[in-house]
């Protein structure tokens, strides 16, 4: 890759990691139901009296430990995922107006979700490796040979139904992520992909947080597909 498109890529990827904070915070914000990690970040935040971006950035160091029997090697990205996406999450939500009326509460919403994907395109077109929870998706994948959709999905469902338990917010704000955040991602991912090869690819998301790396290094970058949610 060309090094005189390094500065451009640390900027795409800090301004993607930010924007994915804050895209989850317009949606704690909305409270109408977050993405399947961000209900568990929120039930573990509302039980151990912590900020939830606190409780990203702990879930997302204790999923980068799982990294280690899976033979995972994070990036610069991952390592900045862990810490950036939990600090701009508070700050956000120190900005953001707490009582809202119901038409702001539905534009906090949909904008946080359309934000997540710009972020999503932003963070993995910068190509600086995974997120933590993606590179668990992946590695687990590898590992056990089963499907990127089967894995996937199991871990979501899990987290989903844990942090449903602990008391984290579902809604149709889960449900509106879950059925576009694979279409934005595929939109976006080309418009931010800094690769430039010239053969087309492909690009696996996963849902969850800035999403996903491509699968098969030899099939990314160009057009993003995202696996049923």
């Amino acid at each position: 890759m060309d090094r005189r498109q390094l500065p451009r890529r640390l900027a795409q990827l800090y301004i993607g990691l930010l924007l994915y904070g804050l895209s989850g915070a317009l949606m704690v914000r909305s409270r109408f139901g977050l993405d399947p990690w961000d209900v568990f970040h929120q039930g573990l935040a509302n039980h151990l009296h912590l900020a939830i971006g606190t409780v990203v950035i702990i879930v997302g160091a204790a999923v980068l430990l799982l990294w280690i029997p899976l033979r995972q090697w994070p990036g610069l990205g991952t390592l900045s995922n862990v810490v950036l996406i939990g600090l701009s999450m508070n700050w956000s939500l120190e900005l953001l107006p707490h009582h809202t009326p119901l038409g702001w509460r539905i534009t906090e919403m949909l904008s946080g979700v359309v934000f997540c994907g710009i972020a999503t395109g932003m963070y993995i077109g910068a190509s600086f490796g995974p997120g933590p929870r993606d590179g668990l998706m992946t590695g687990l994948a590898r590992r056990t040979g089963r499907s990127i959709r089967l894995v996937r999905t199991g871990i979501e469902v899990t987290v989903l139904a844990a942090g449903w338990l602990l008391g984290g917010t579902v809604g149709i704000g889960t449900v509106l992520y879950a059925l576009s955040i694979g279409q934005l991602a595929q939109f976006f991912l080309p418009l931010f992909d800094t690769r430039r090869r010239a053969a087309p690819s492909v690009v696996v998301v996963a849902s969850g947080e800035p999403r996903g790396e491509a699968v098969y290094r030899d099939l990314e970058v160009g057009m993003g597909v995202n696996e049923a949610l």
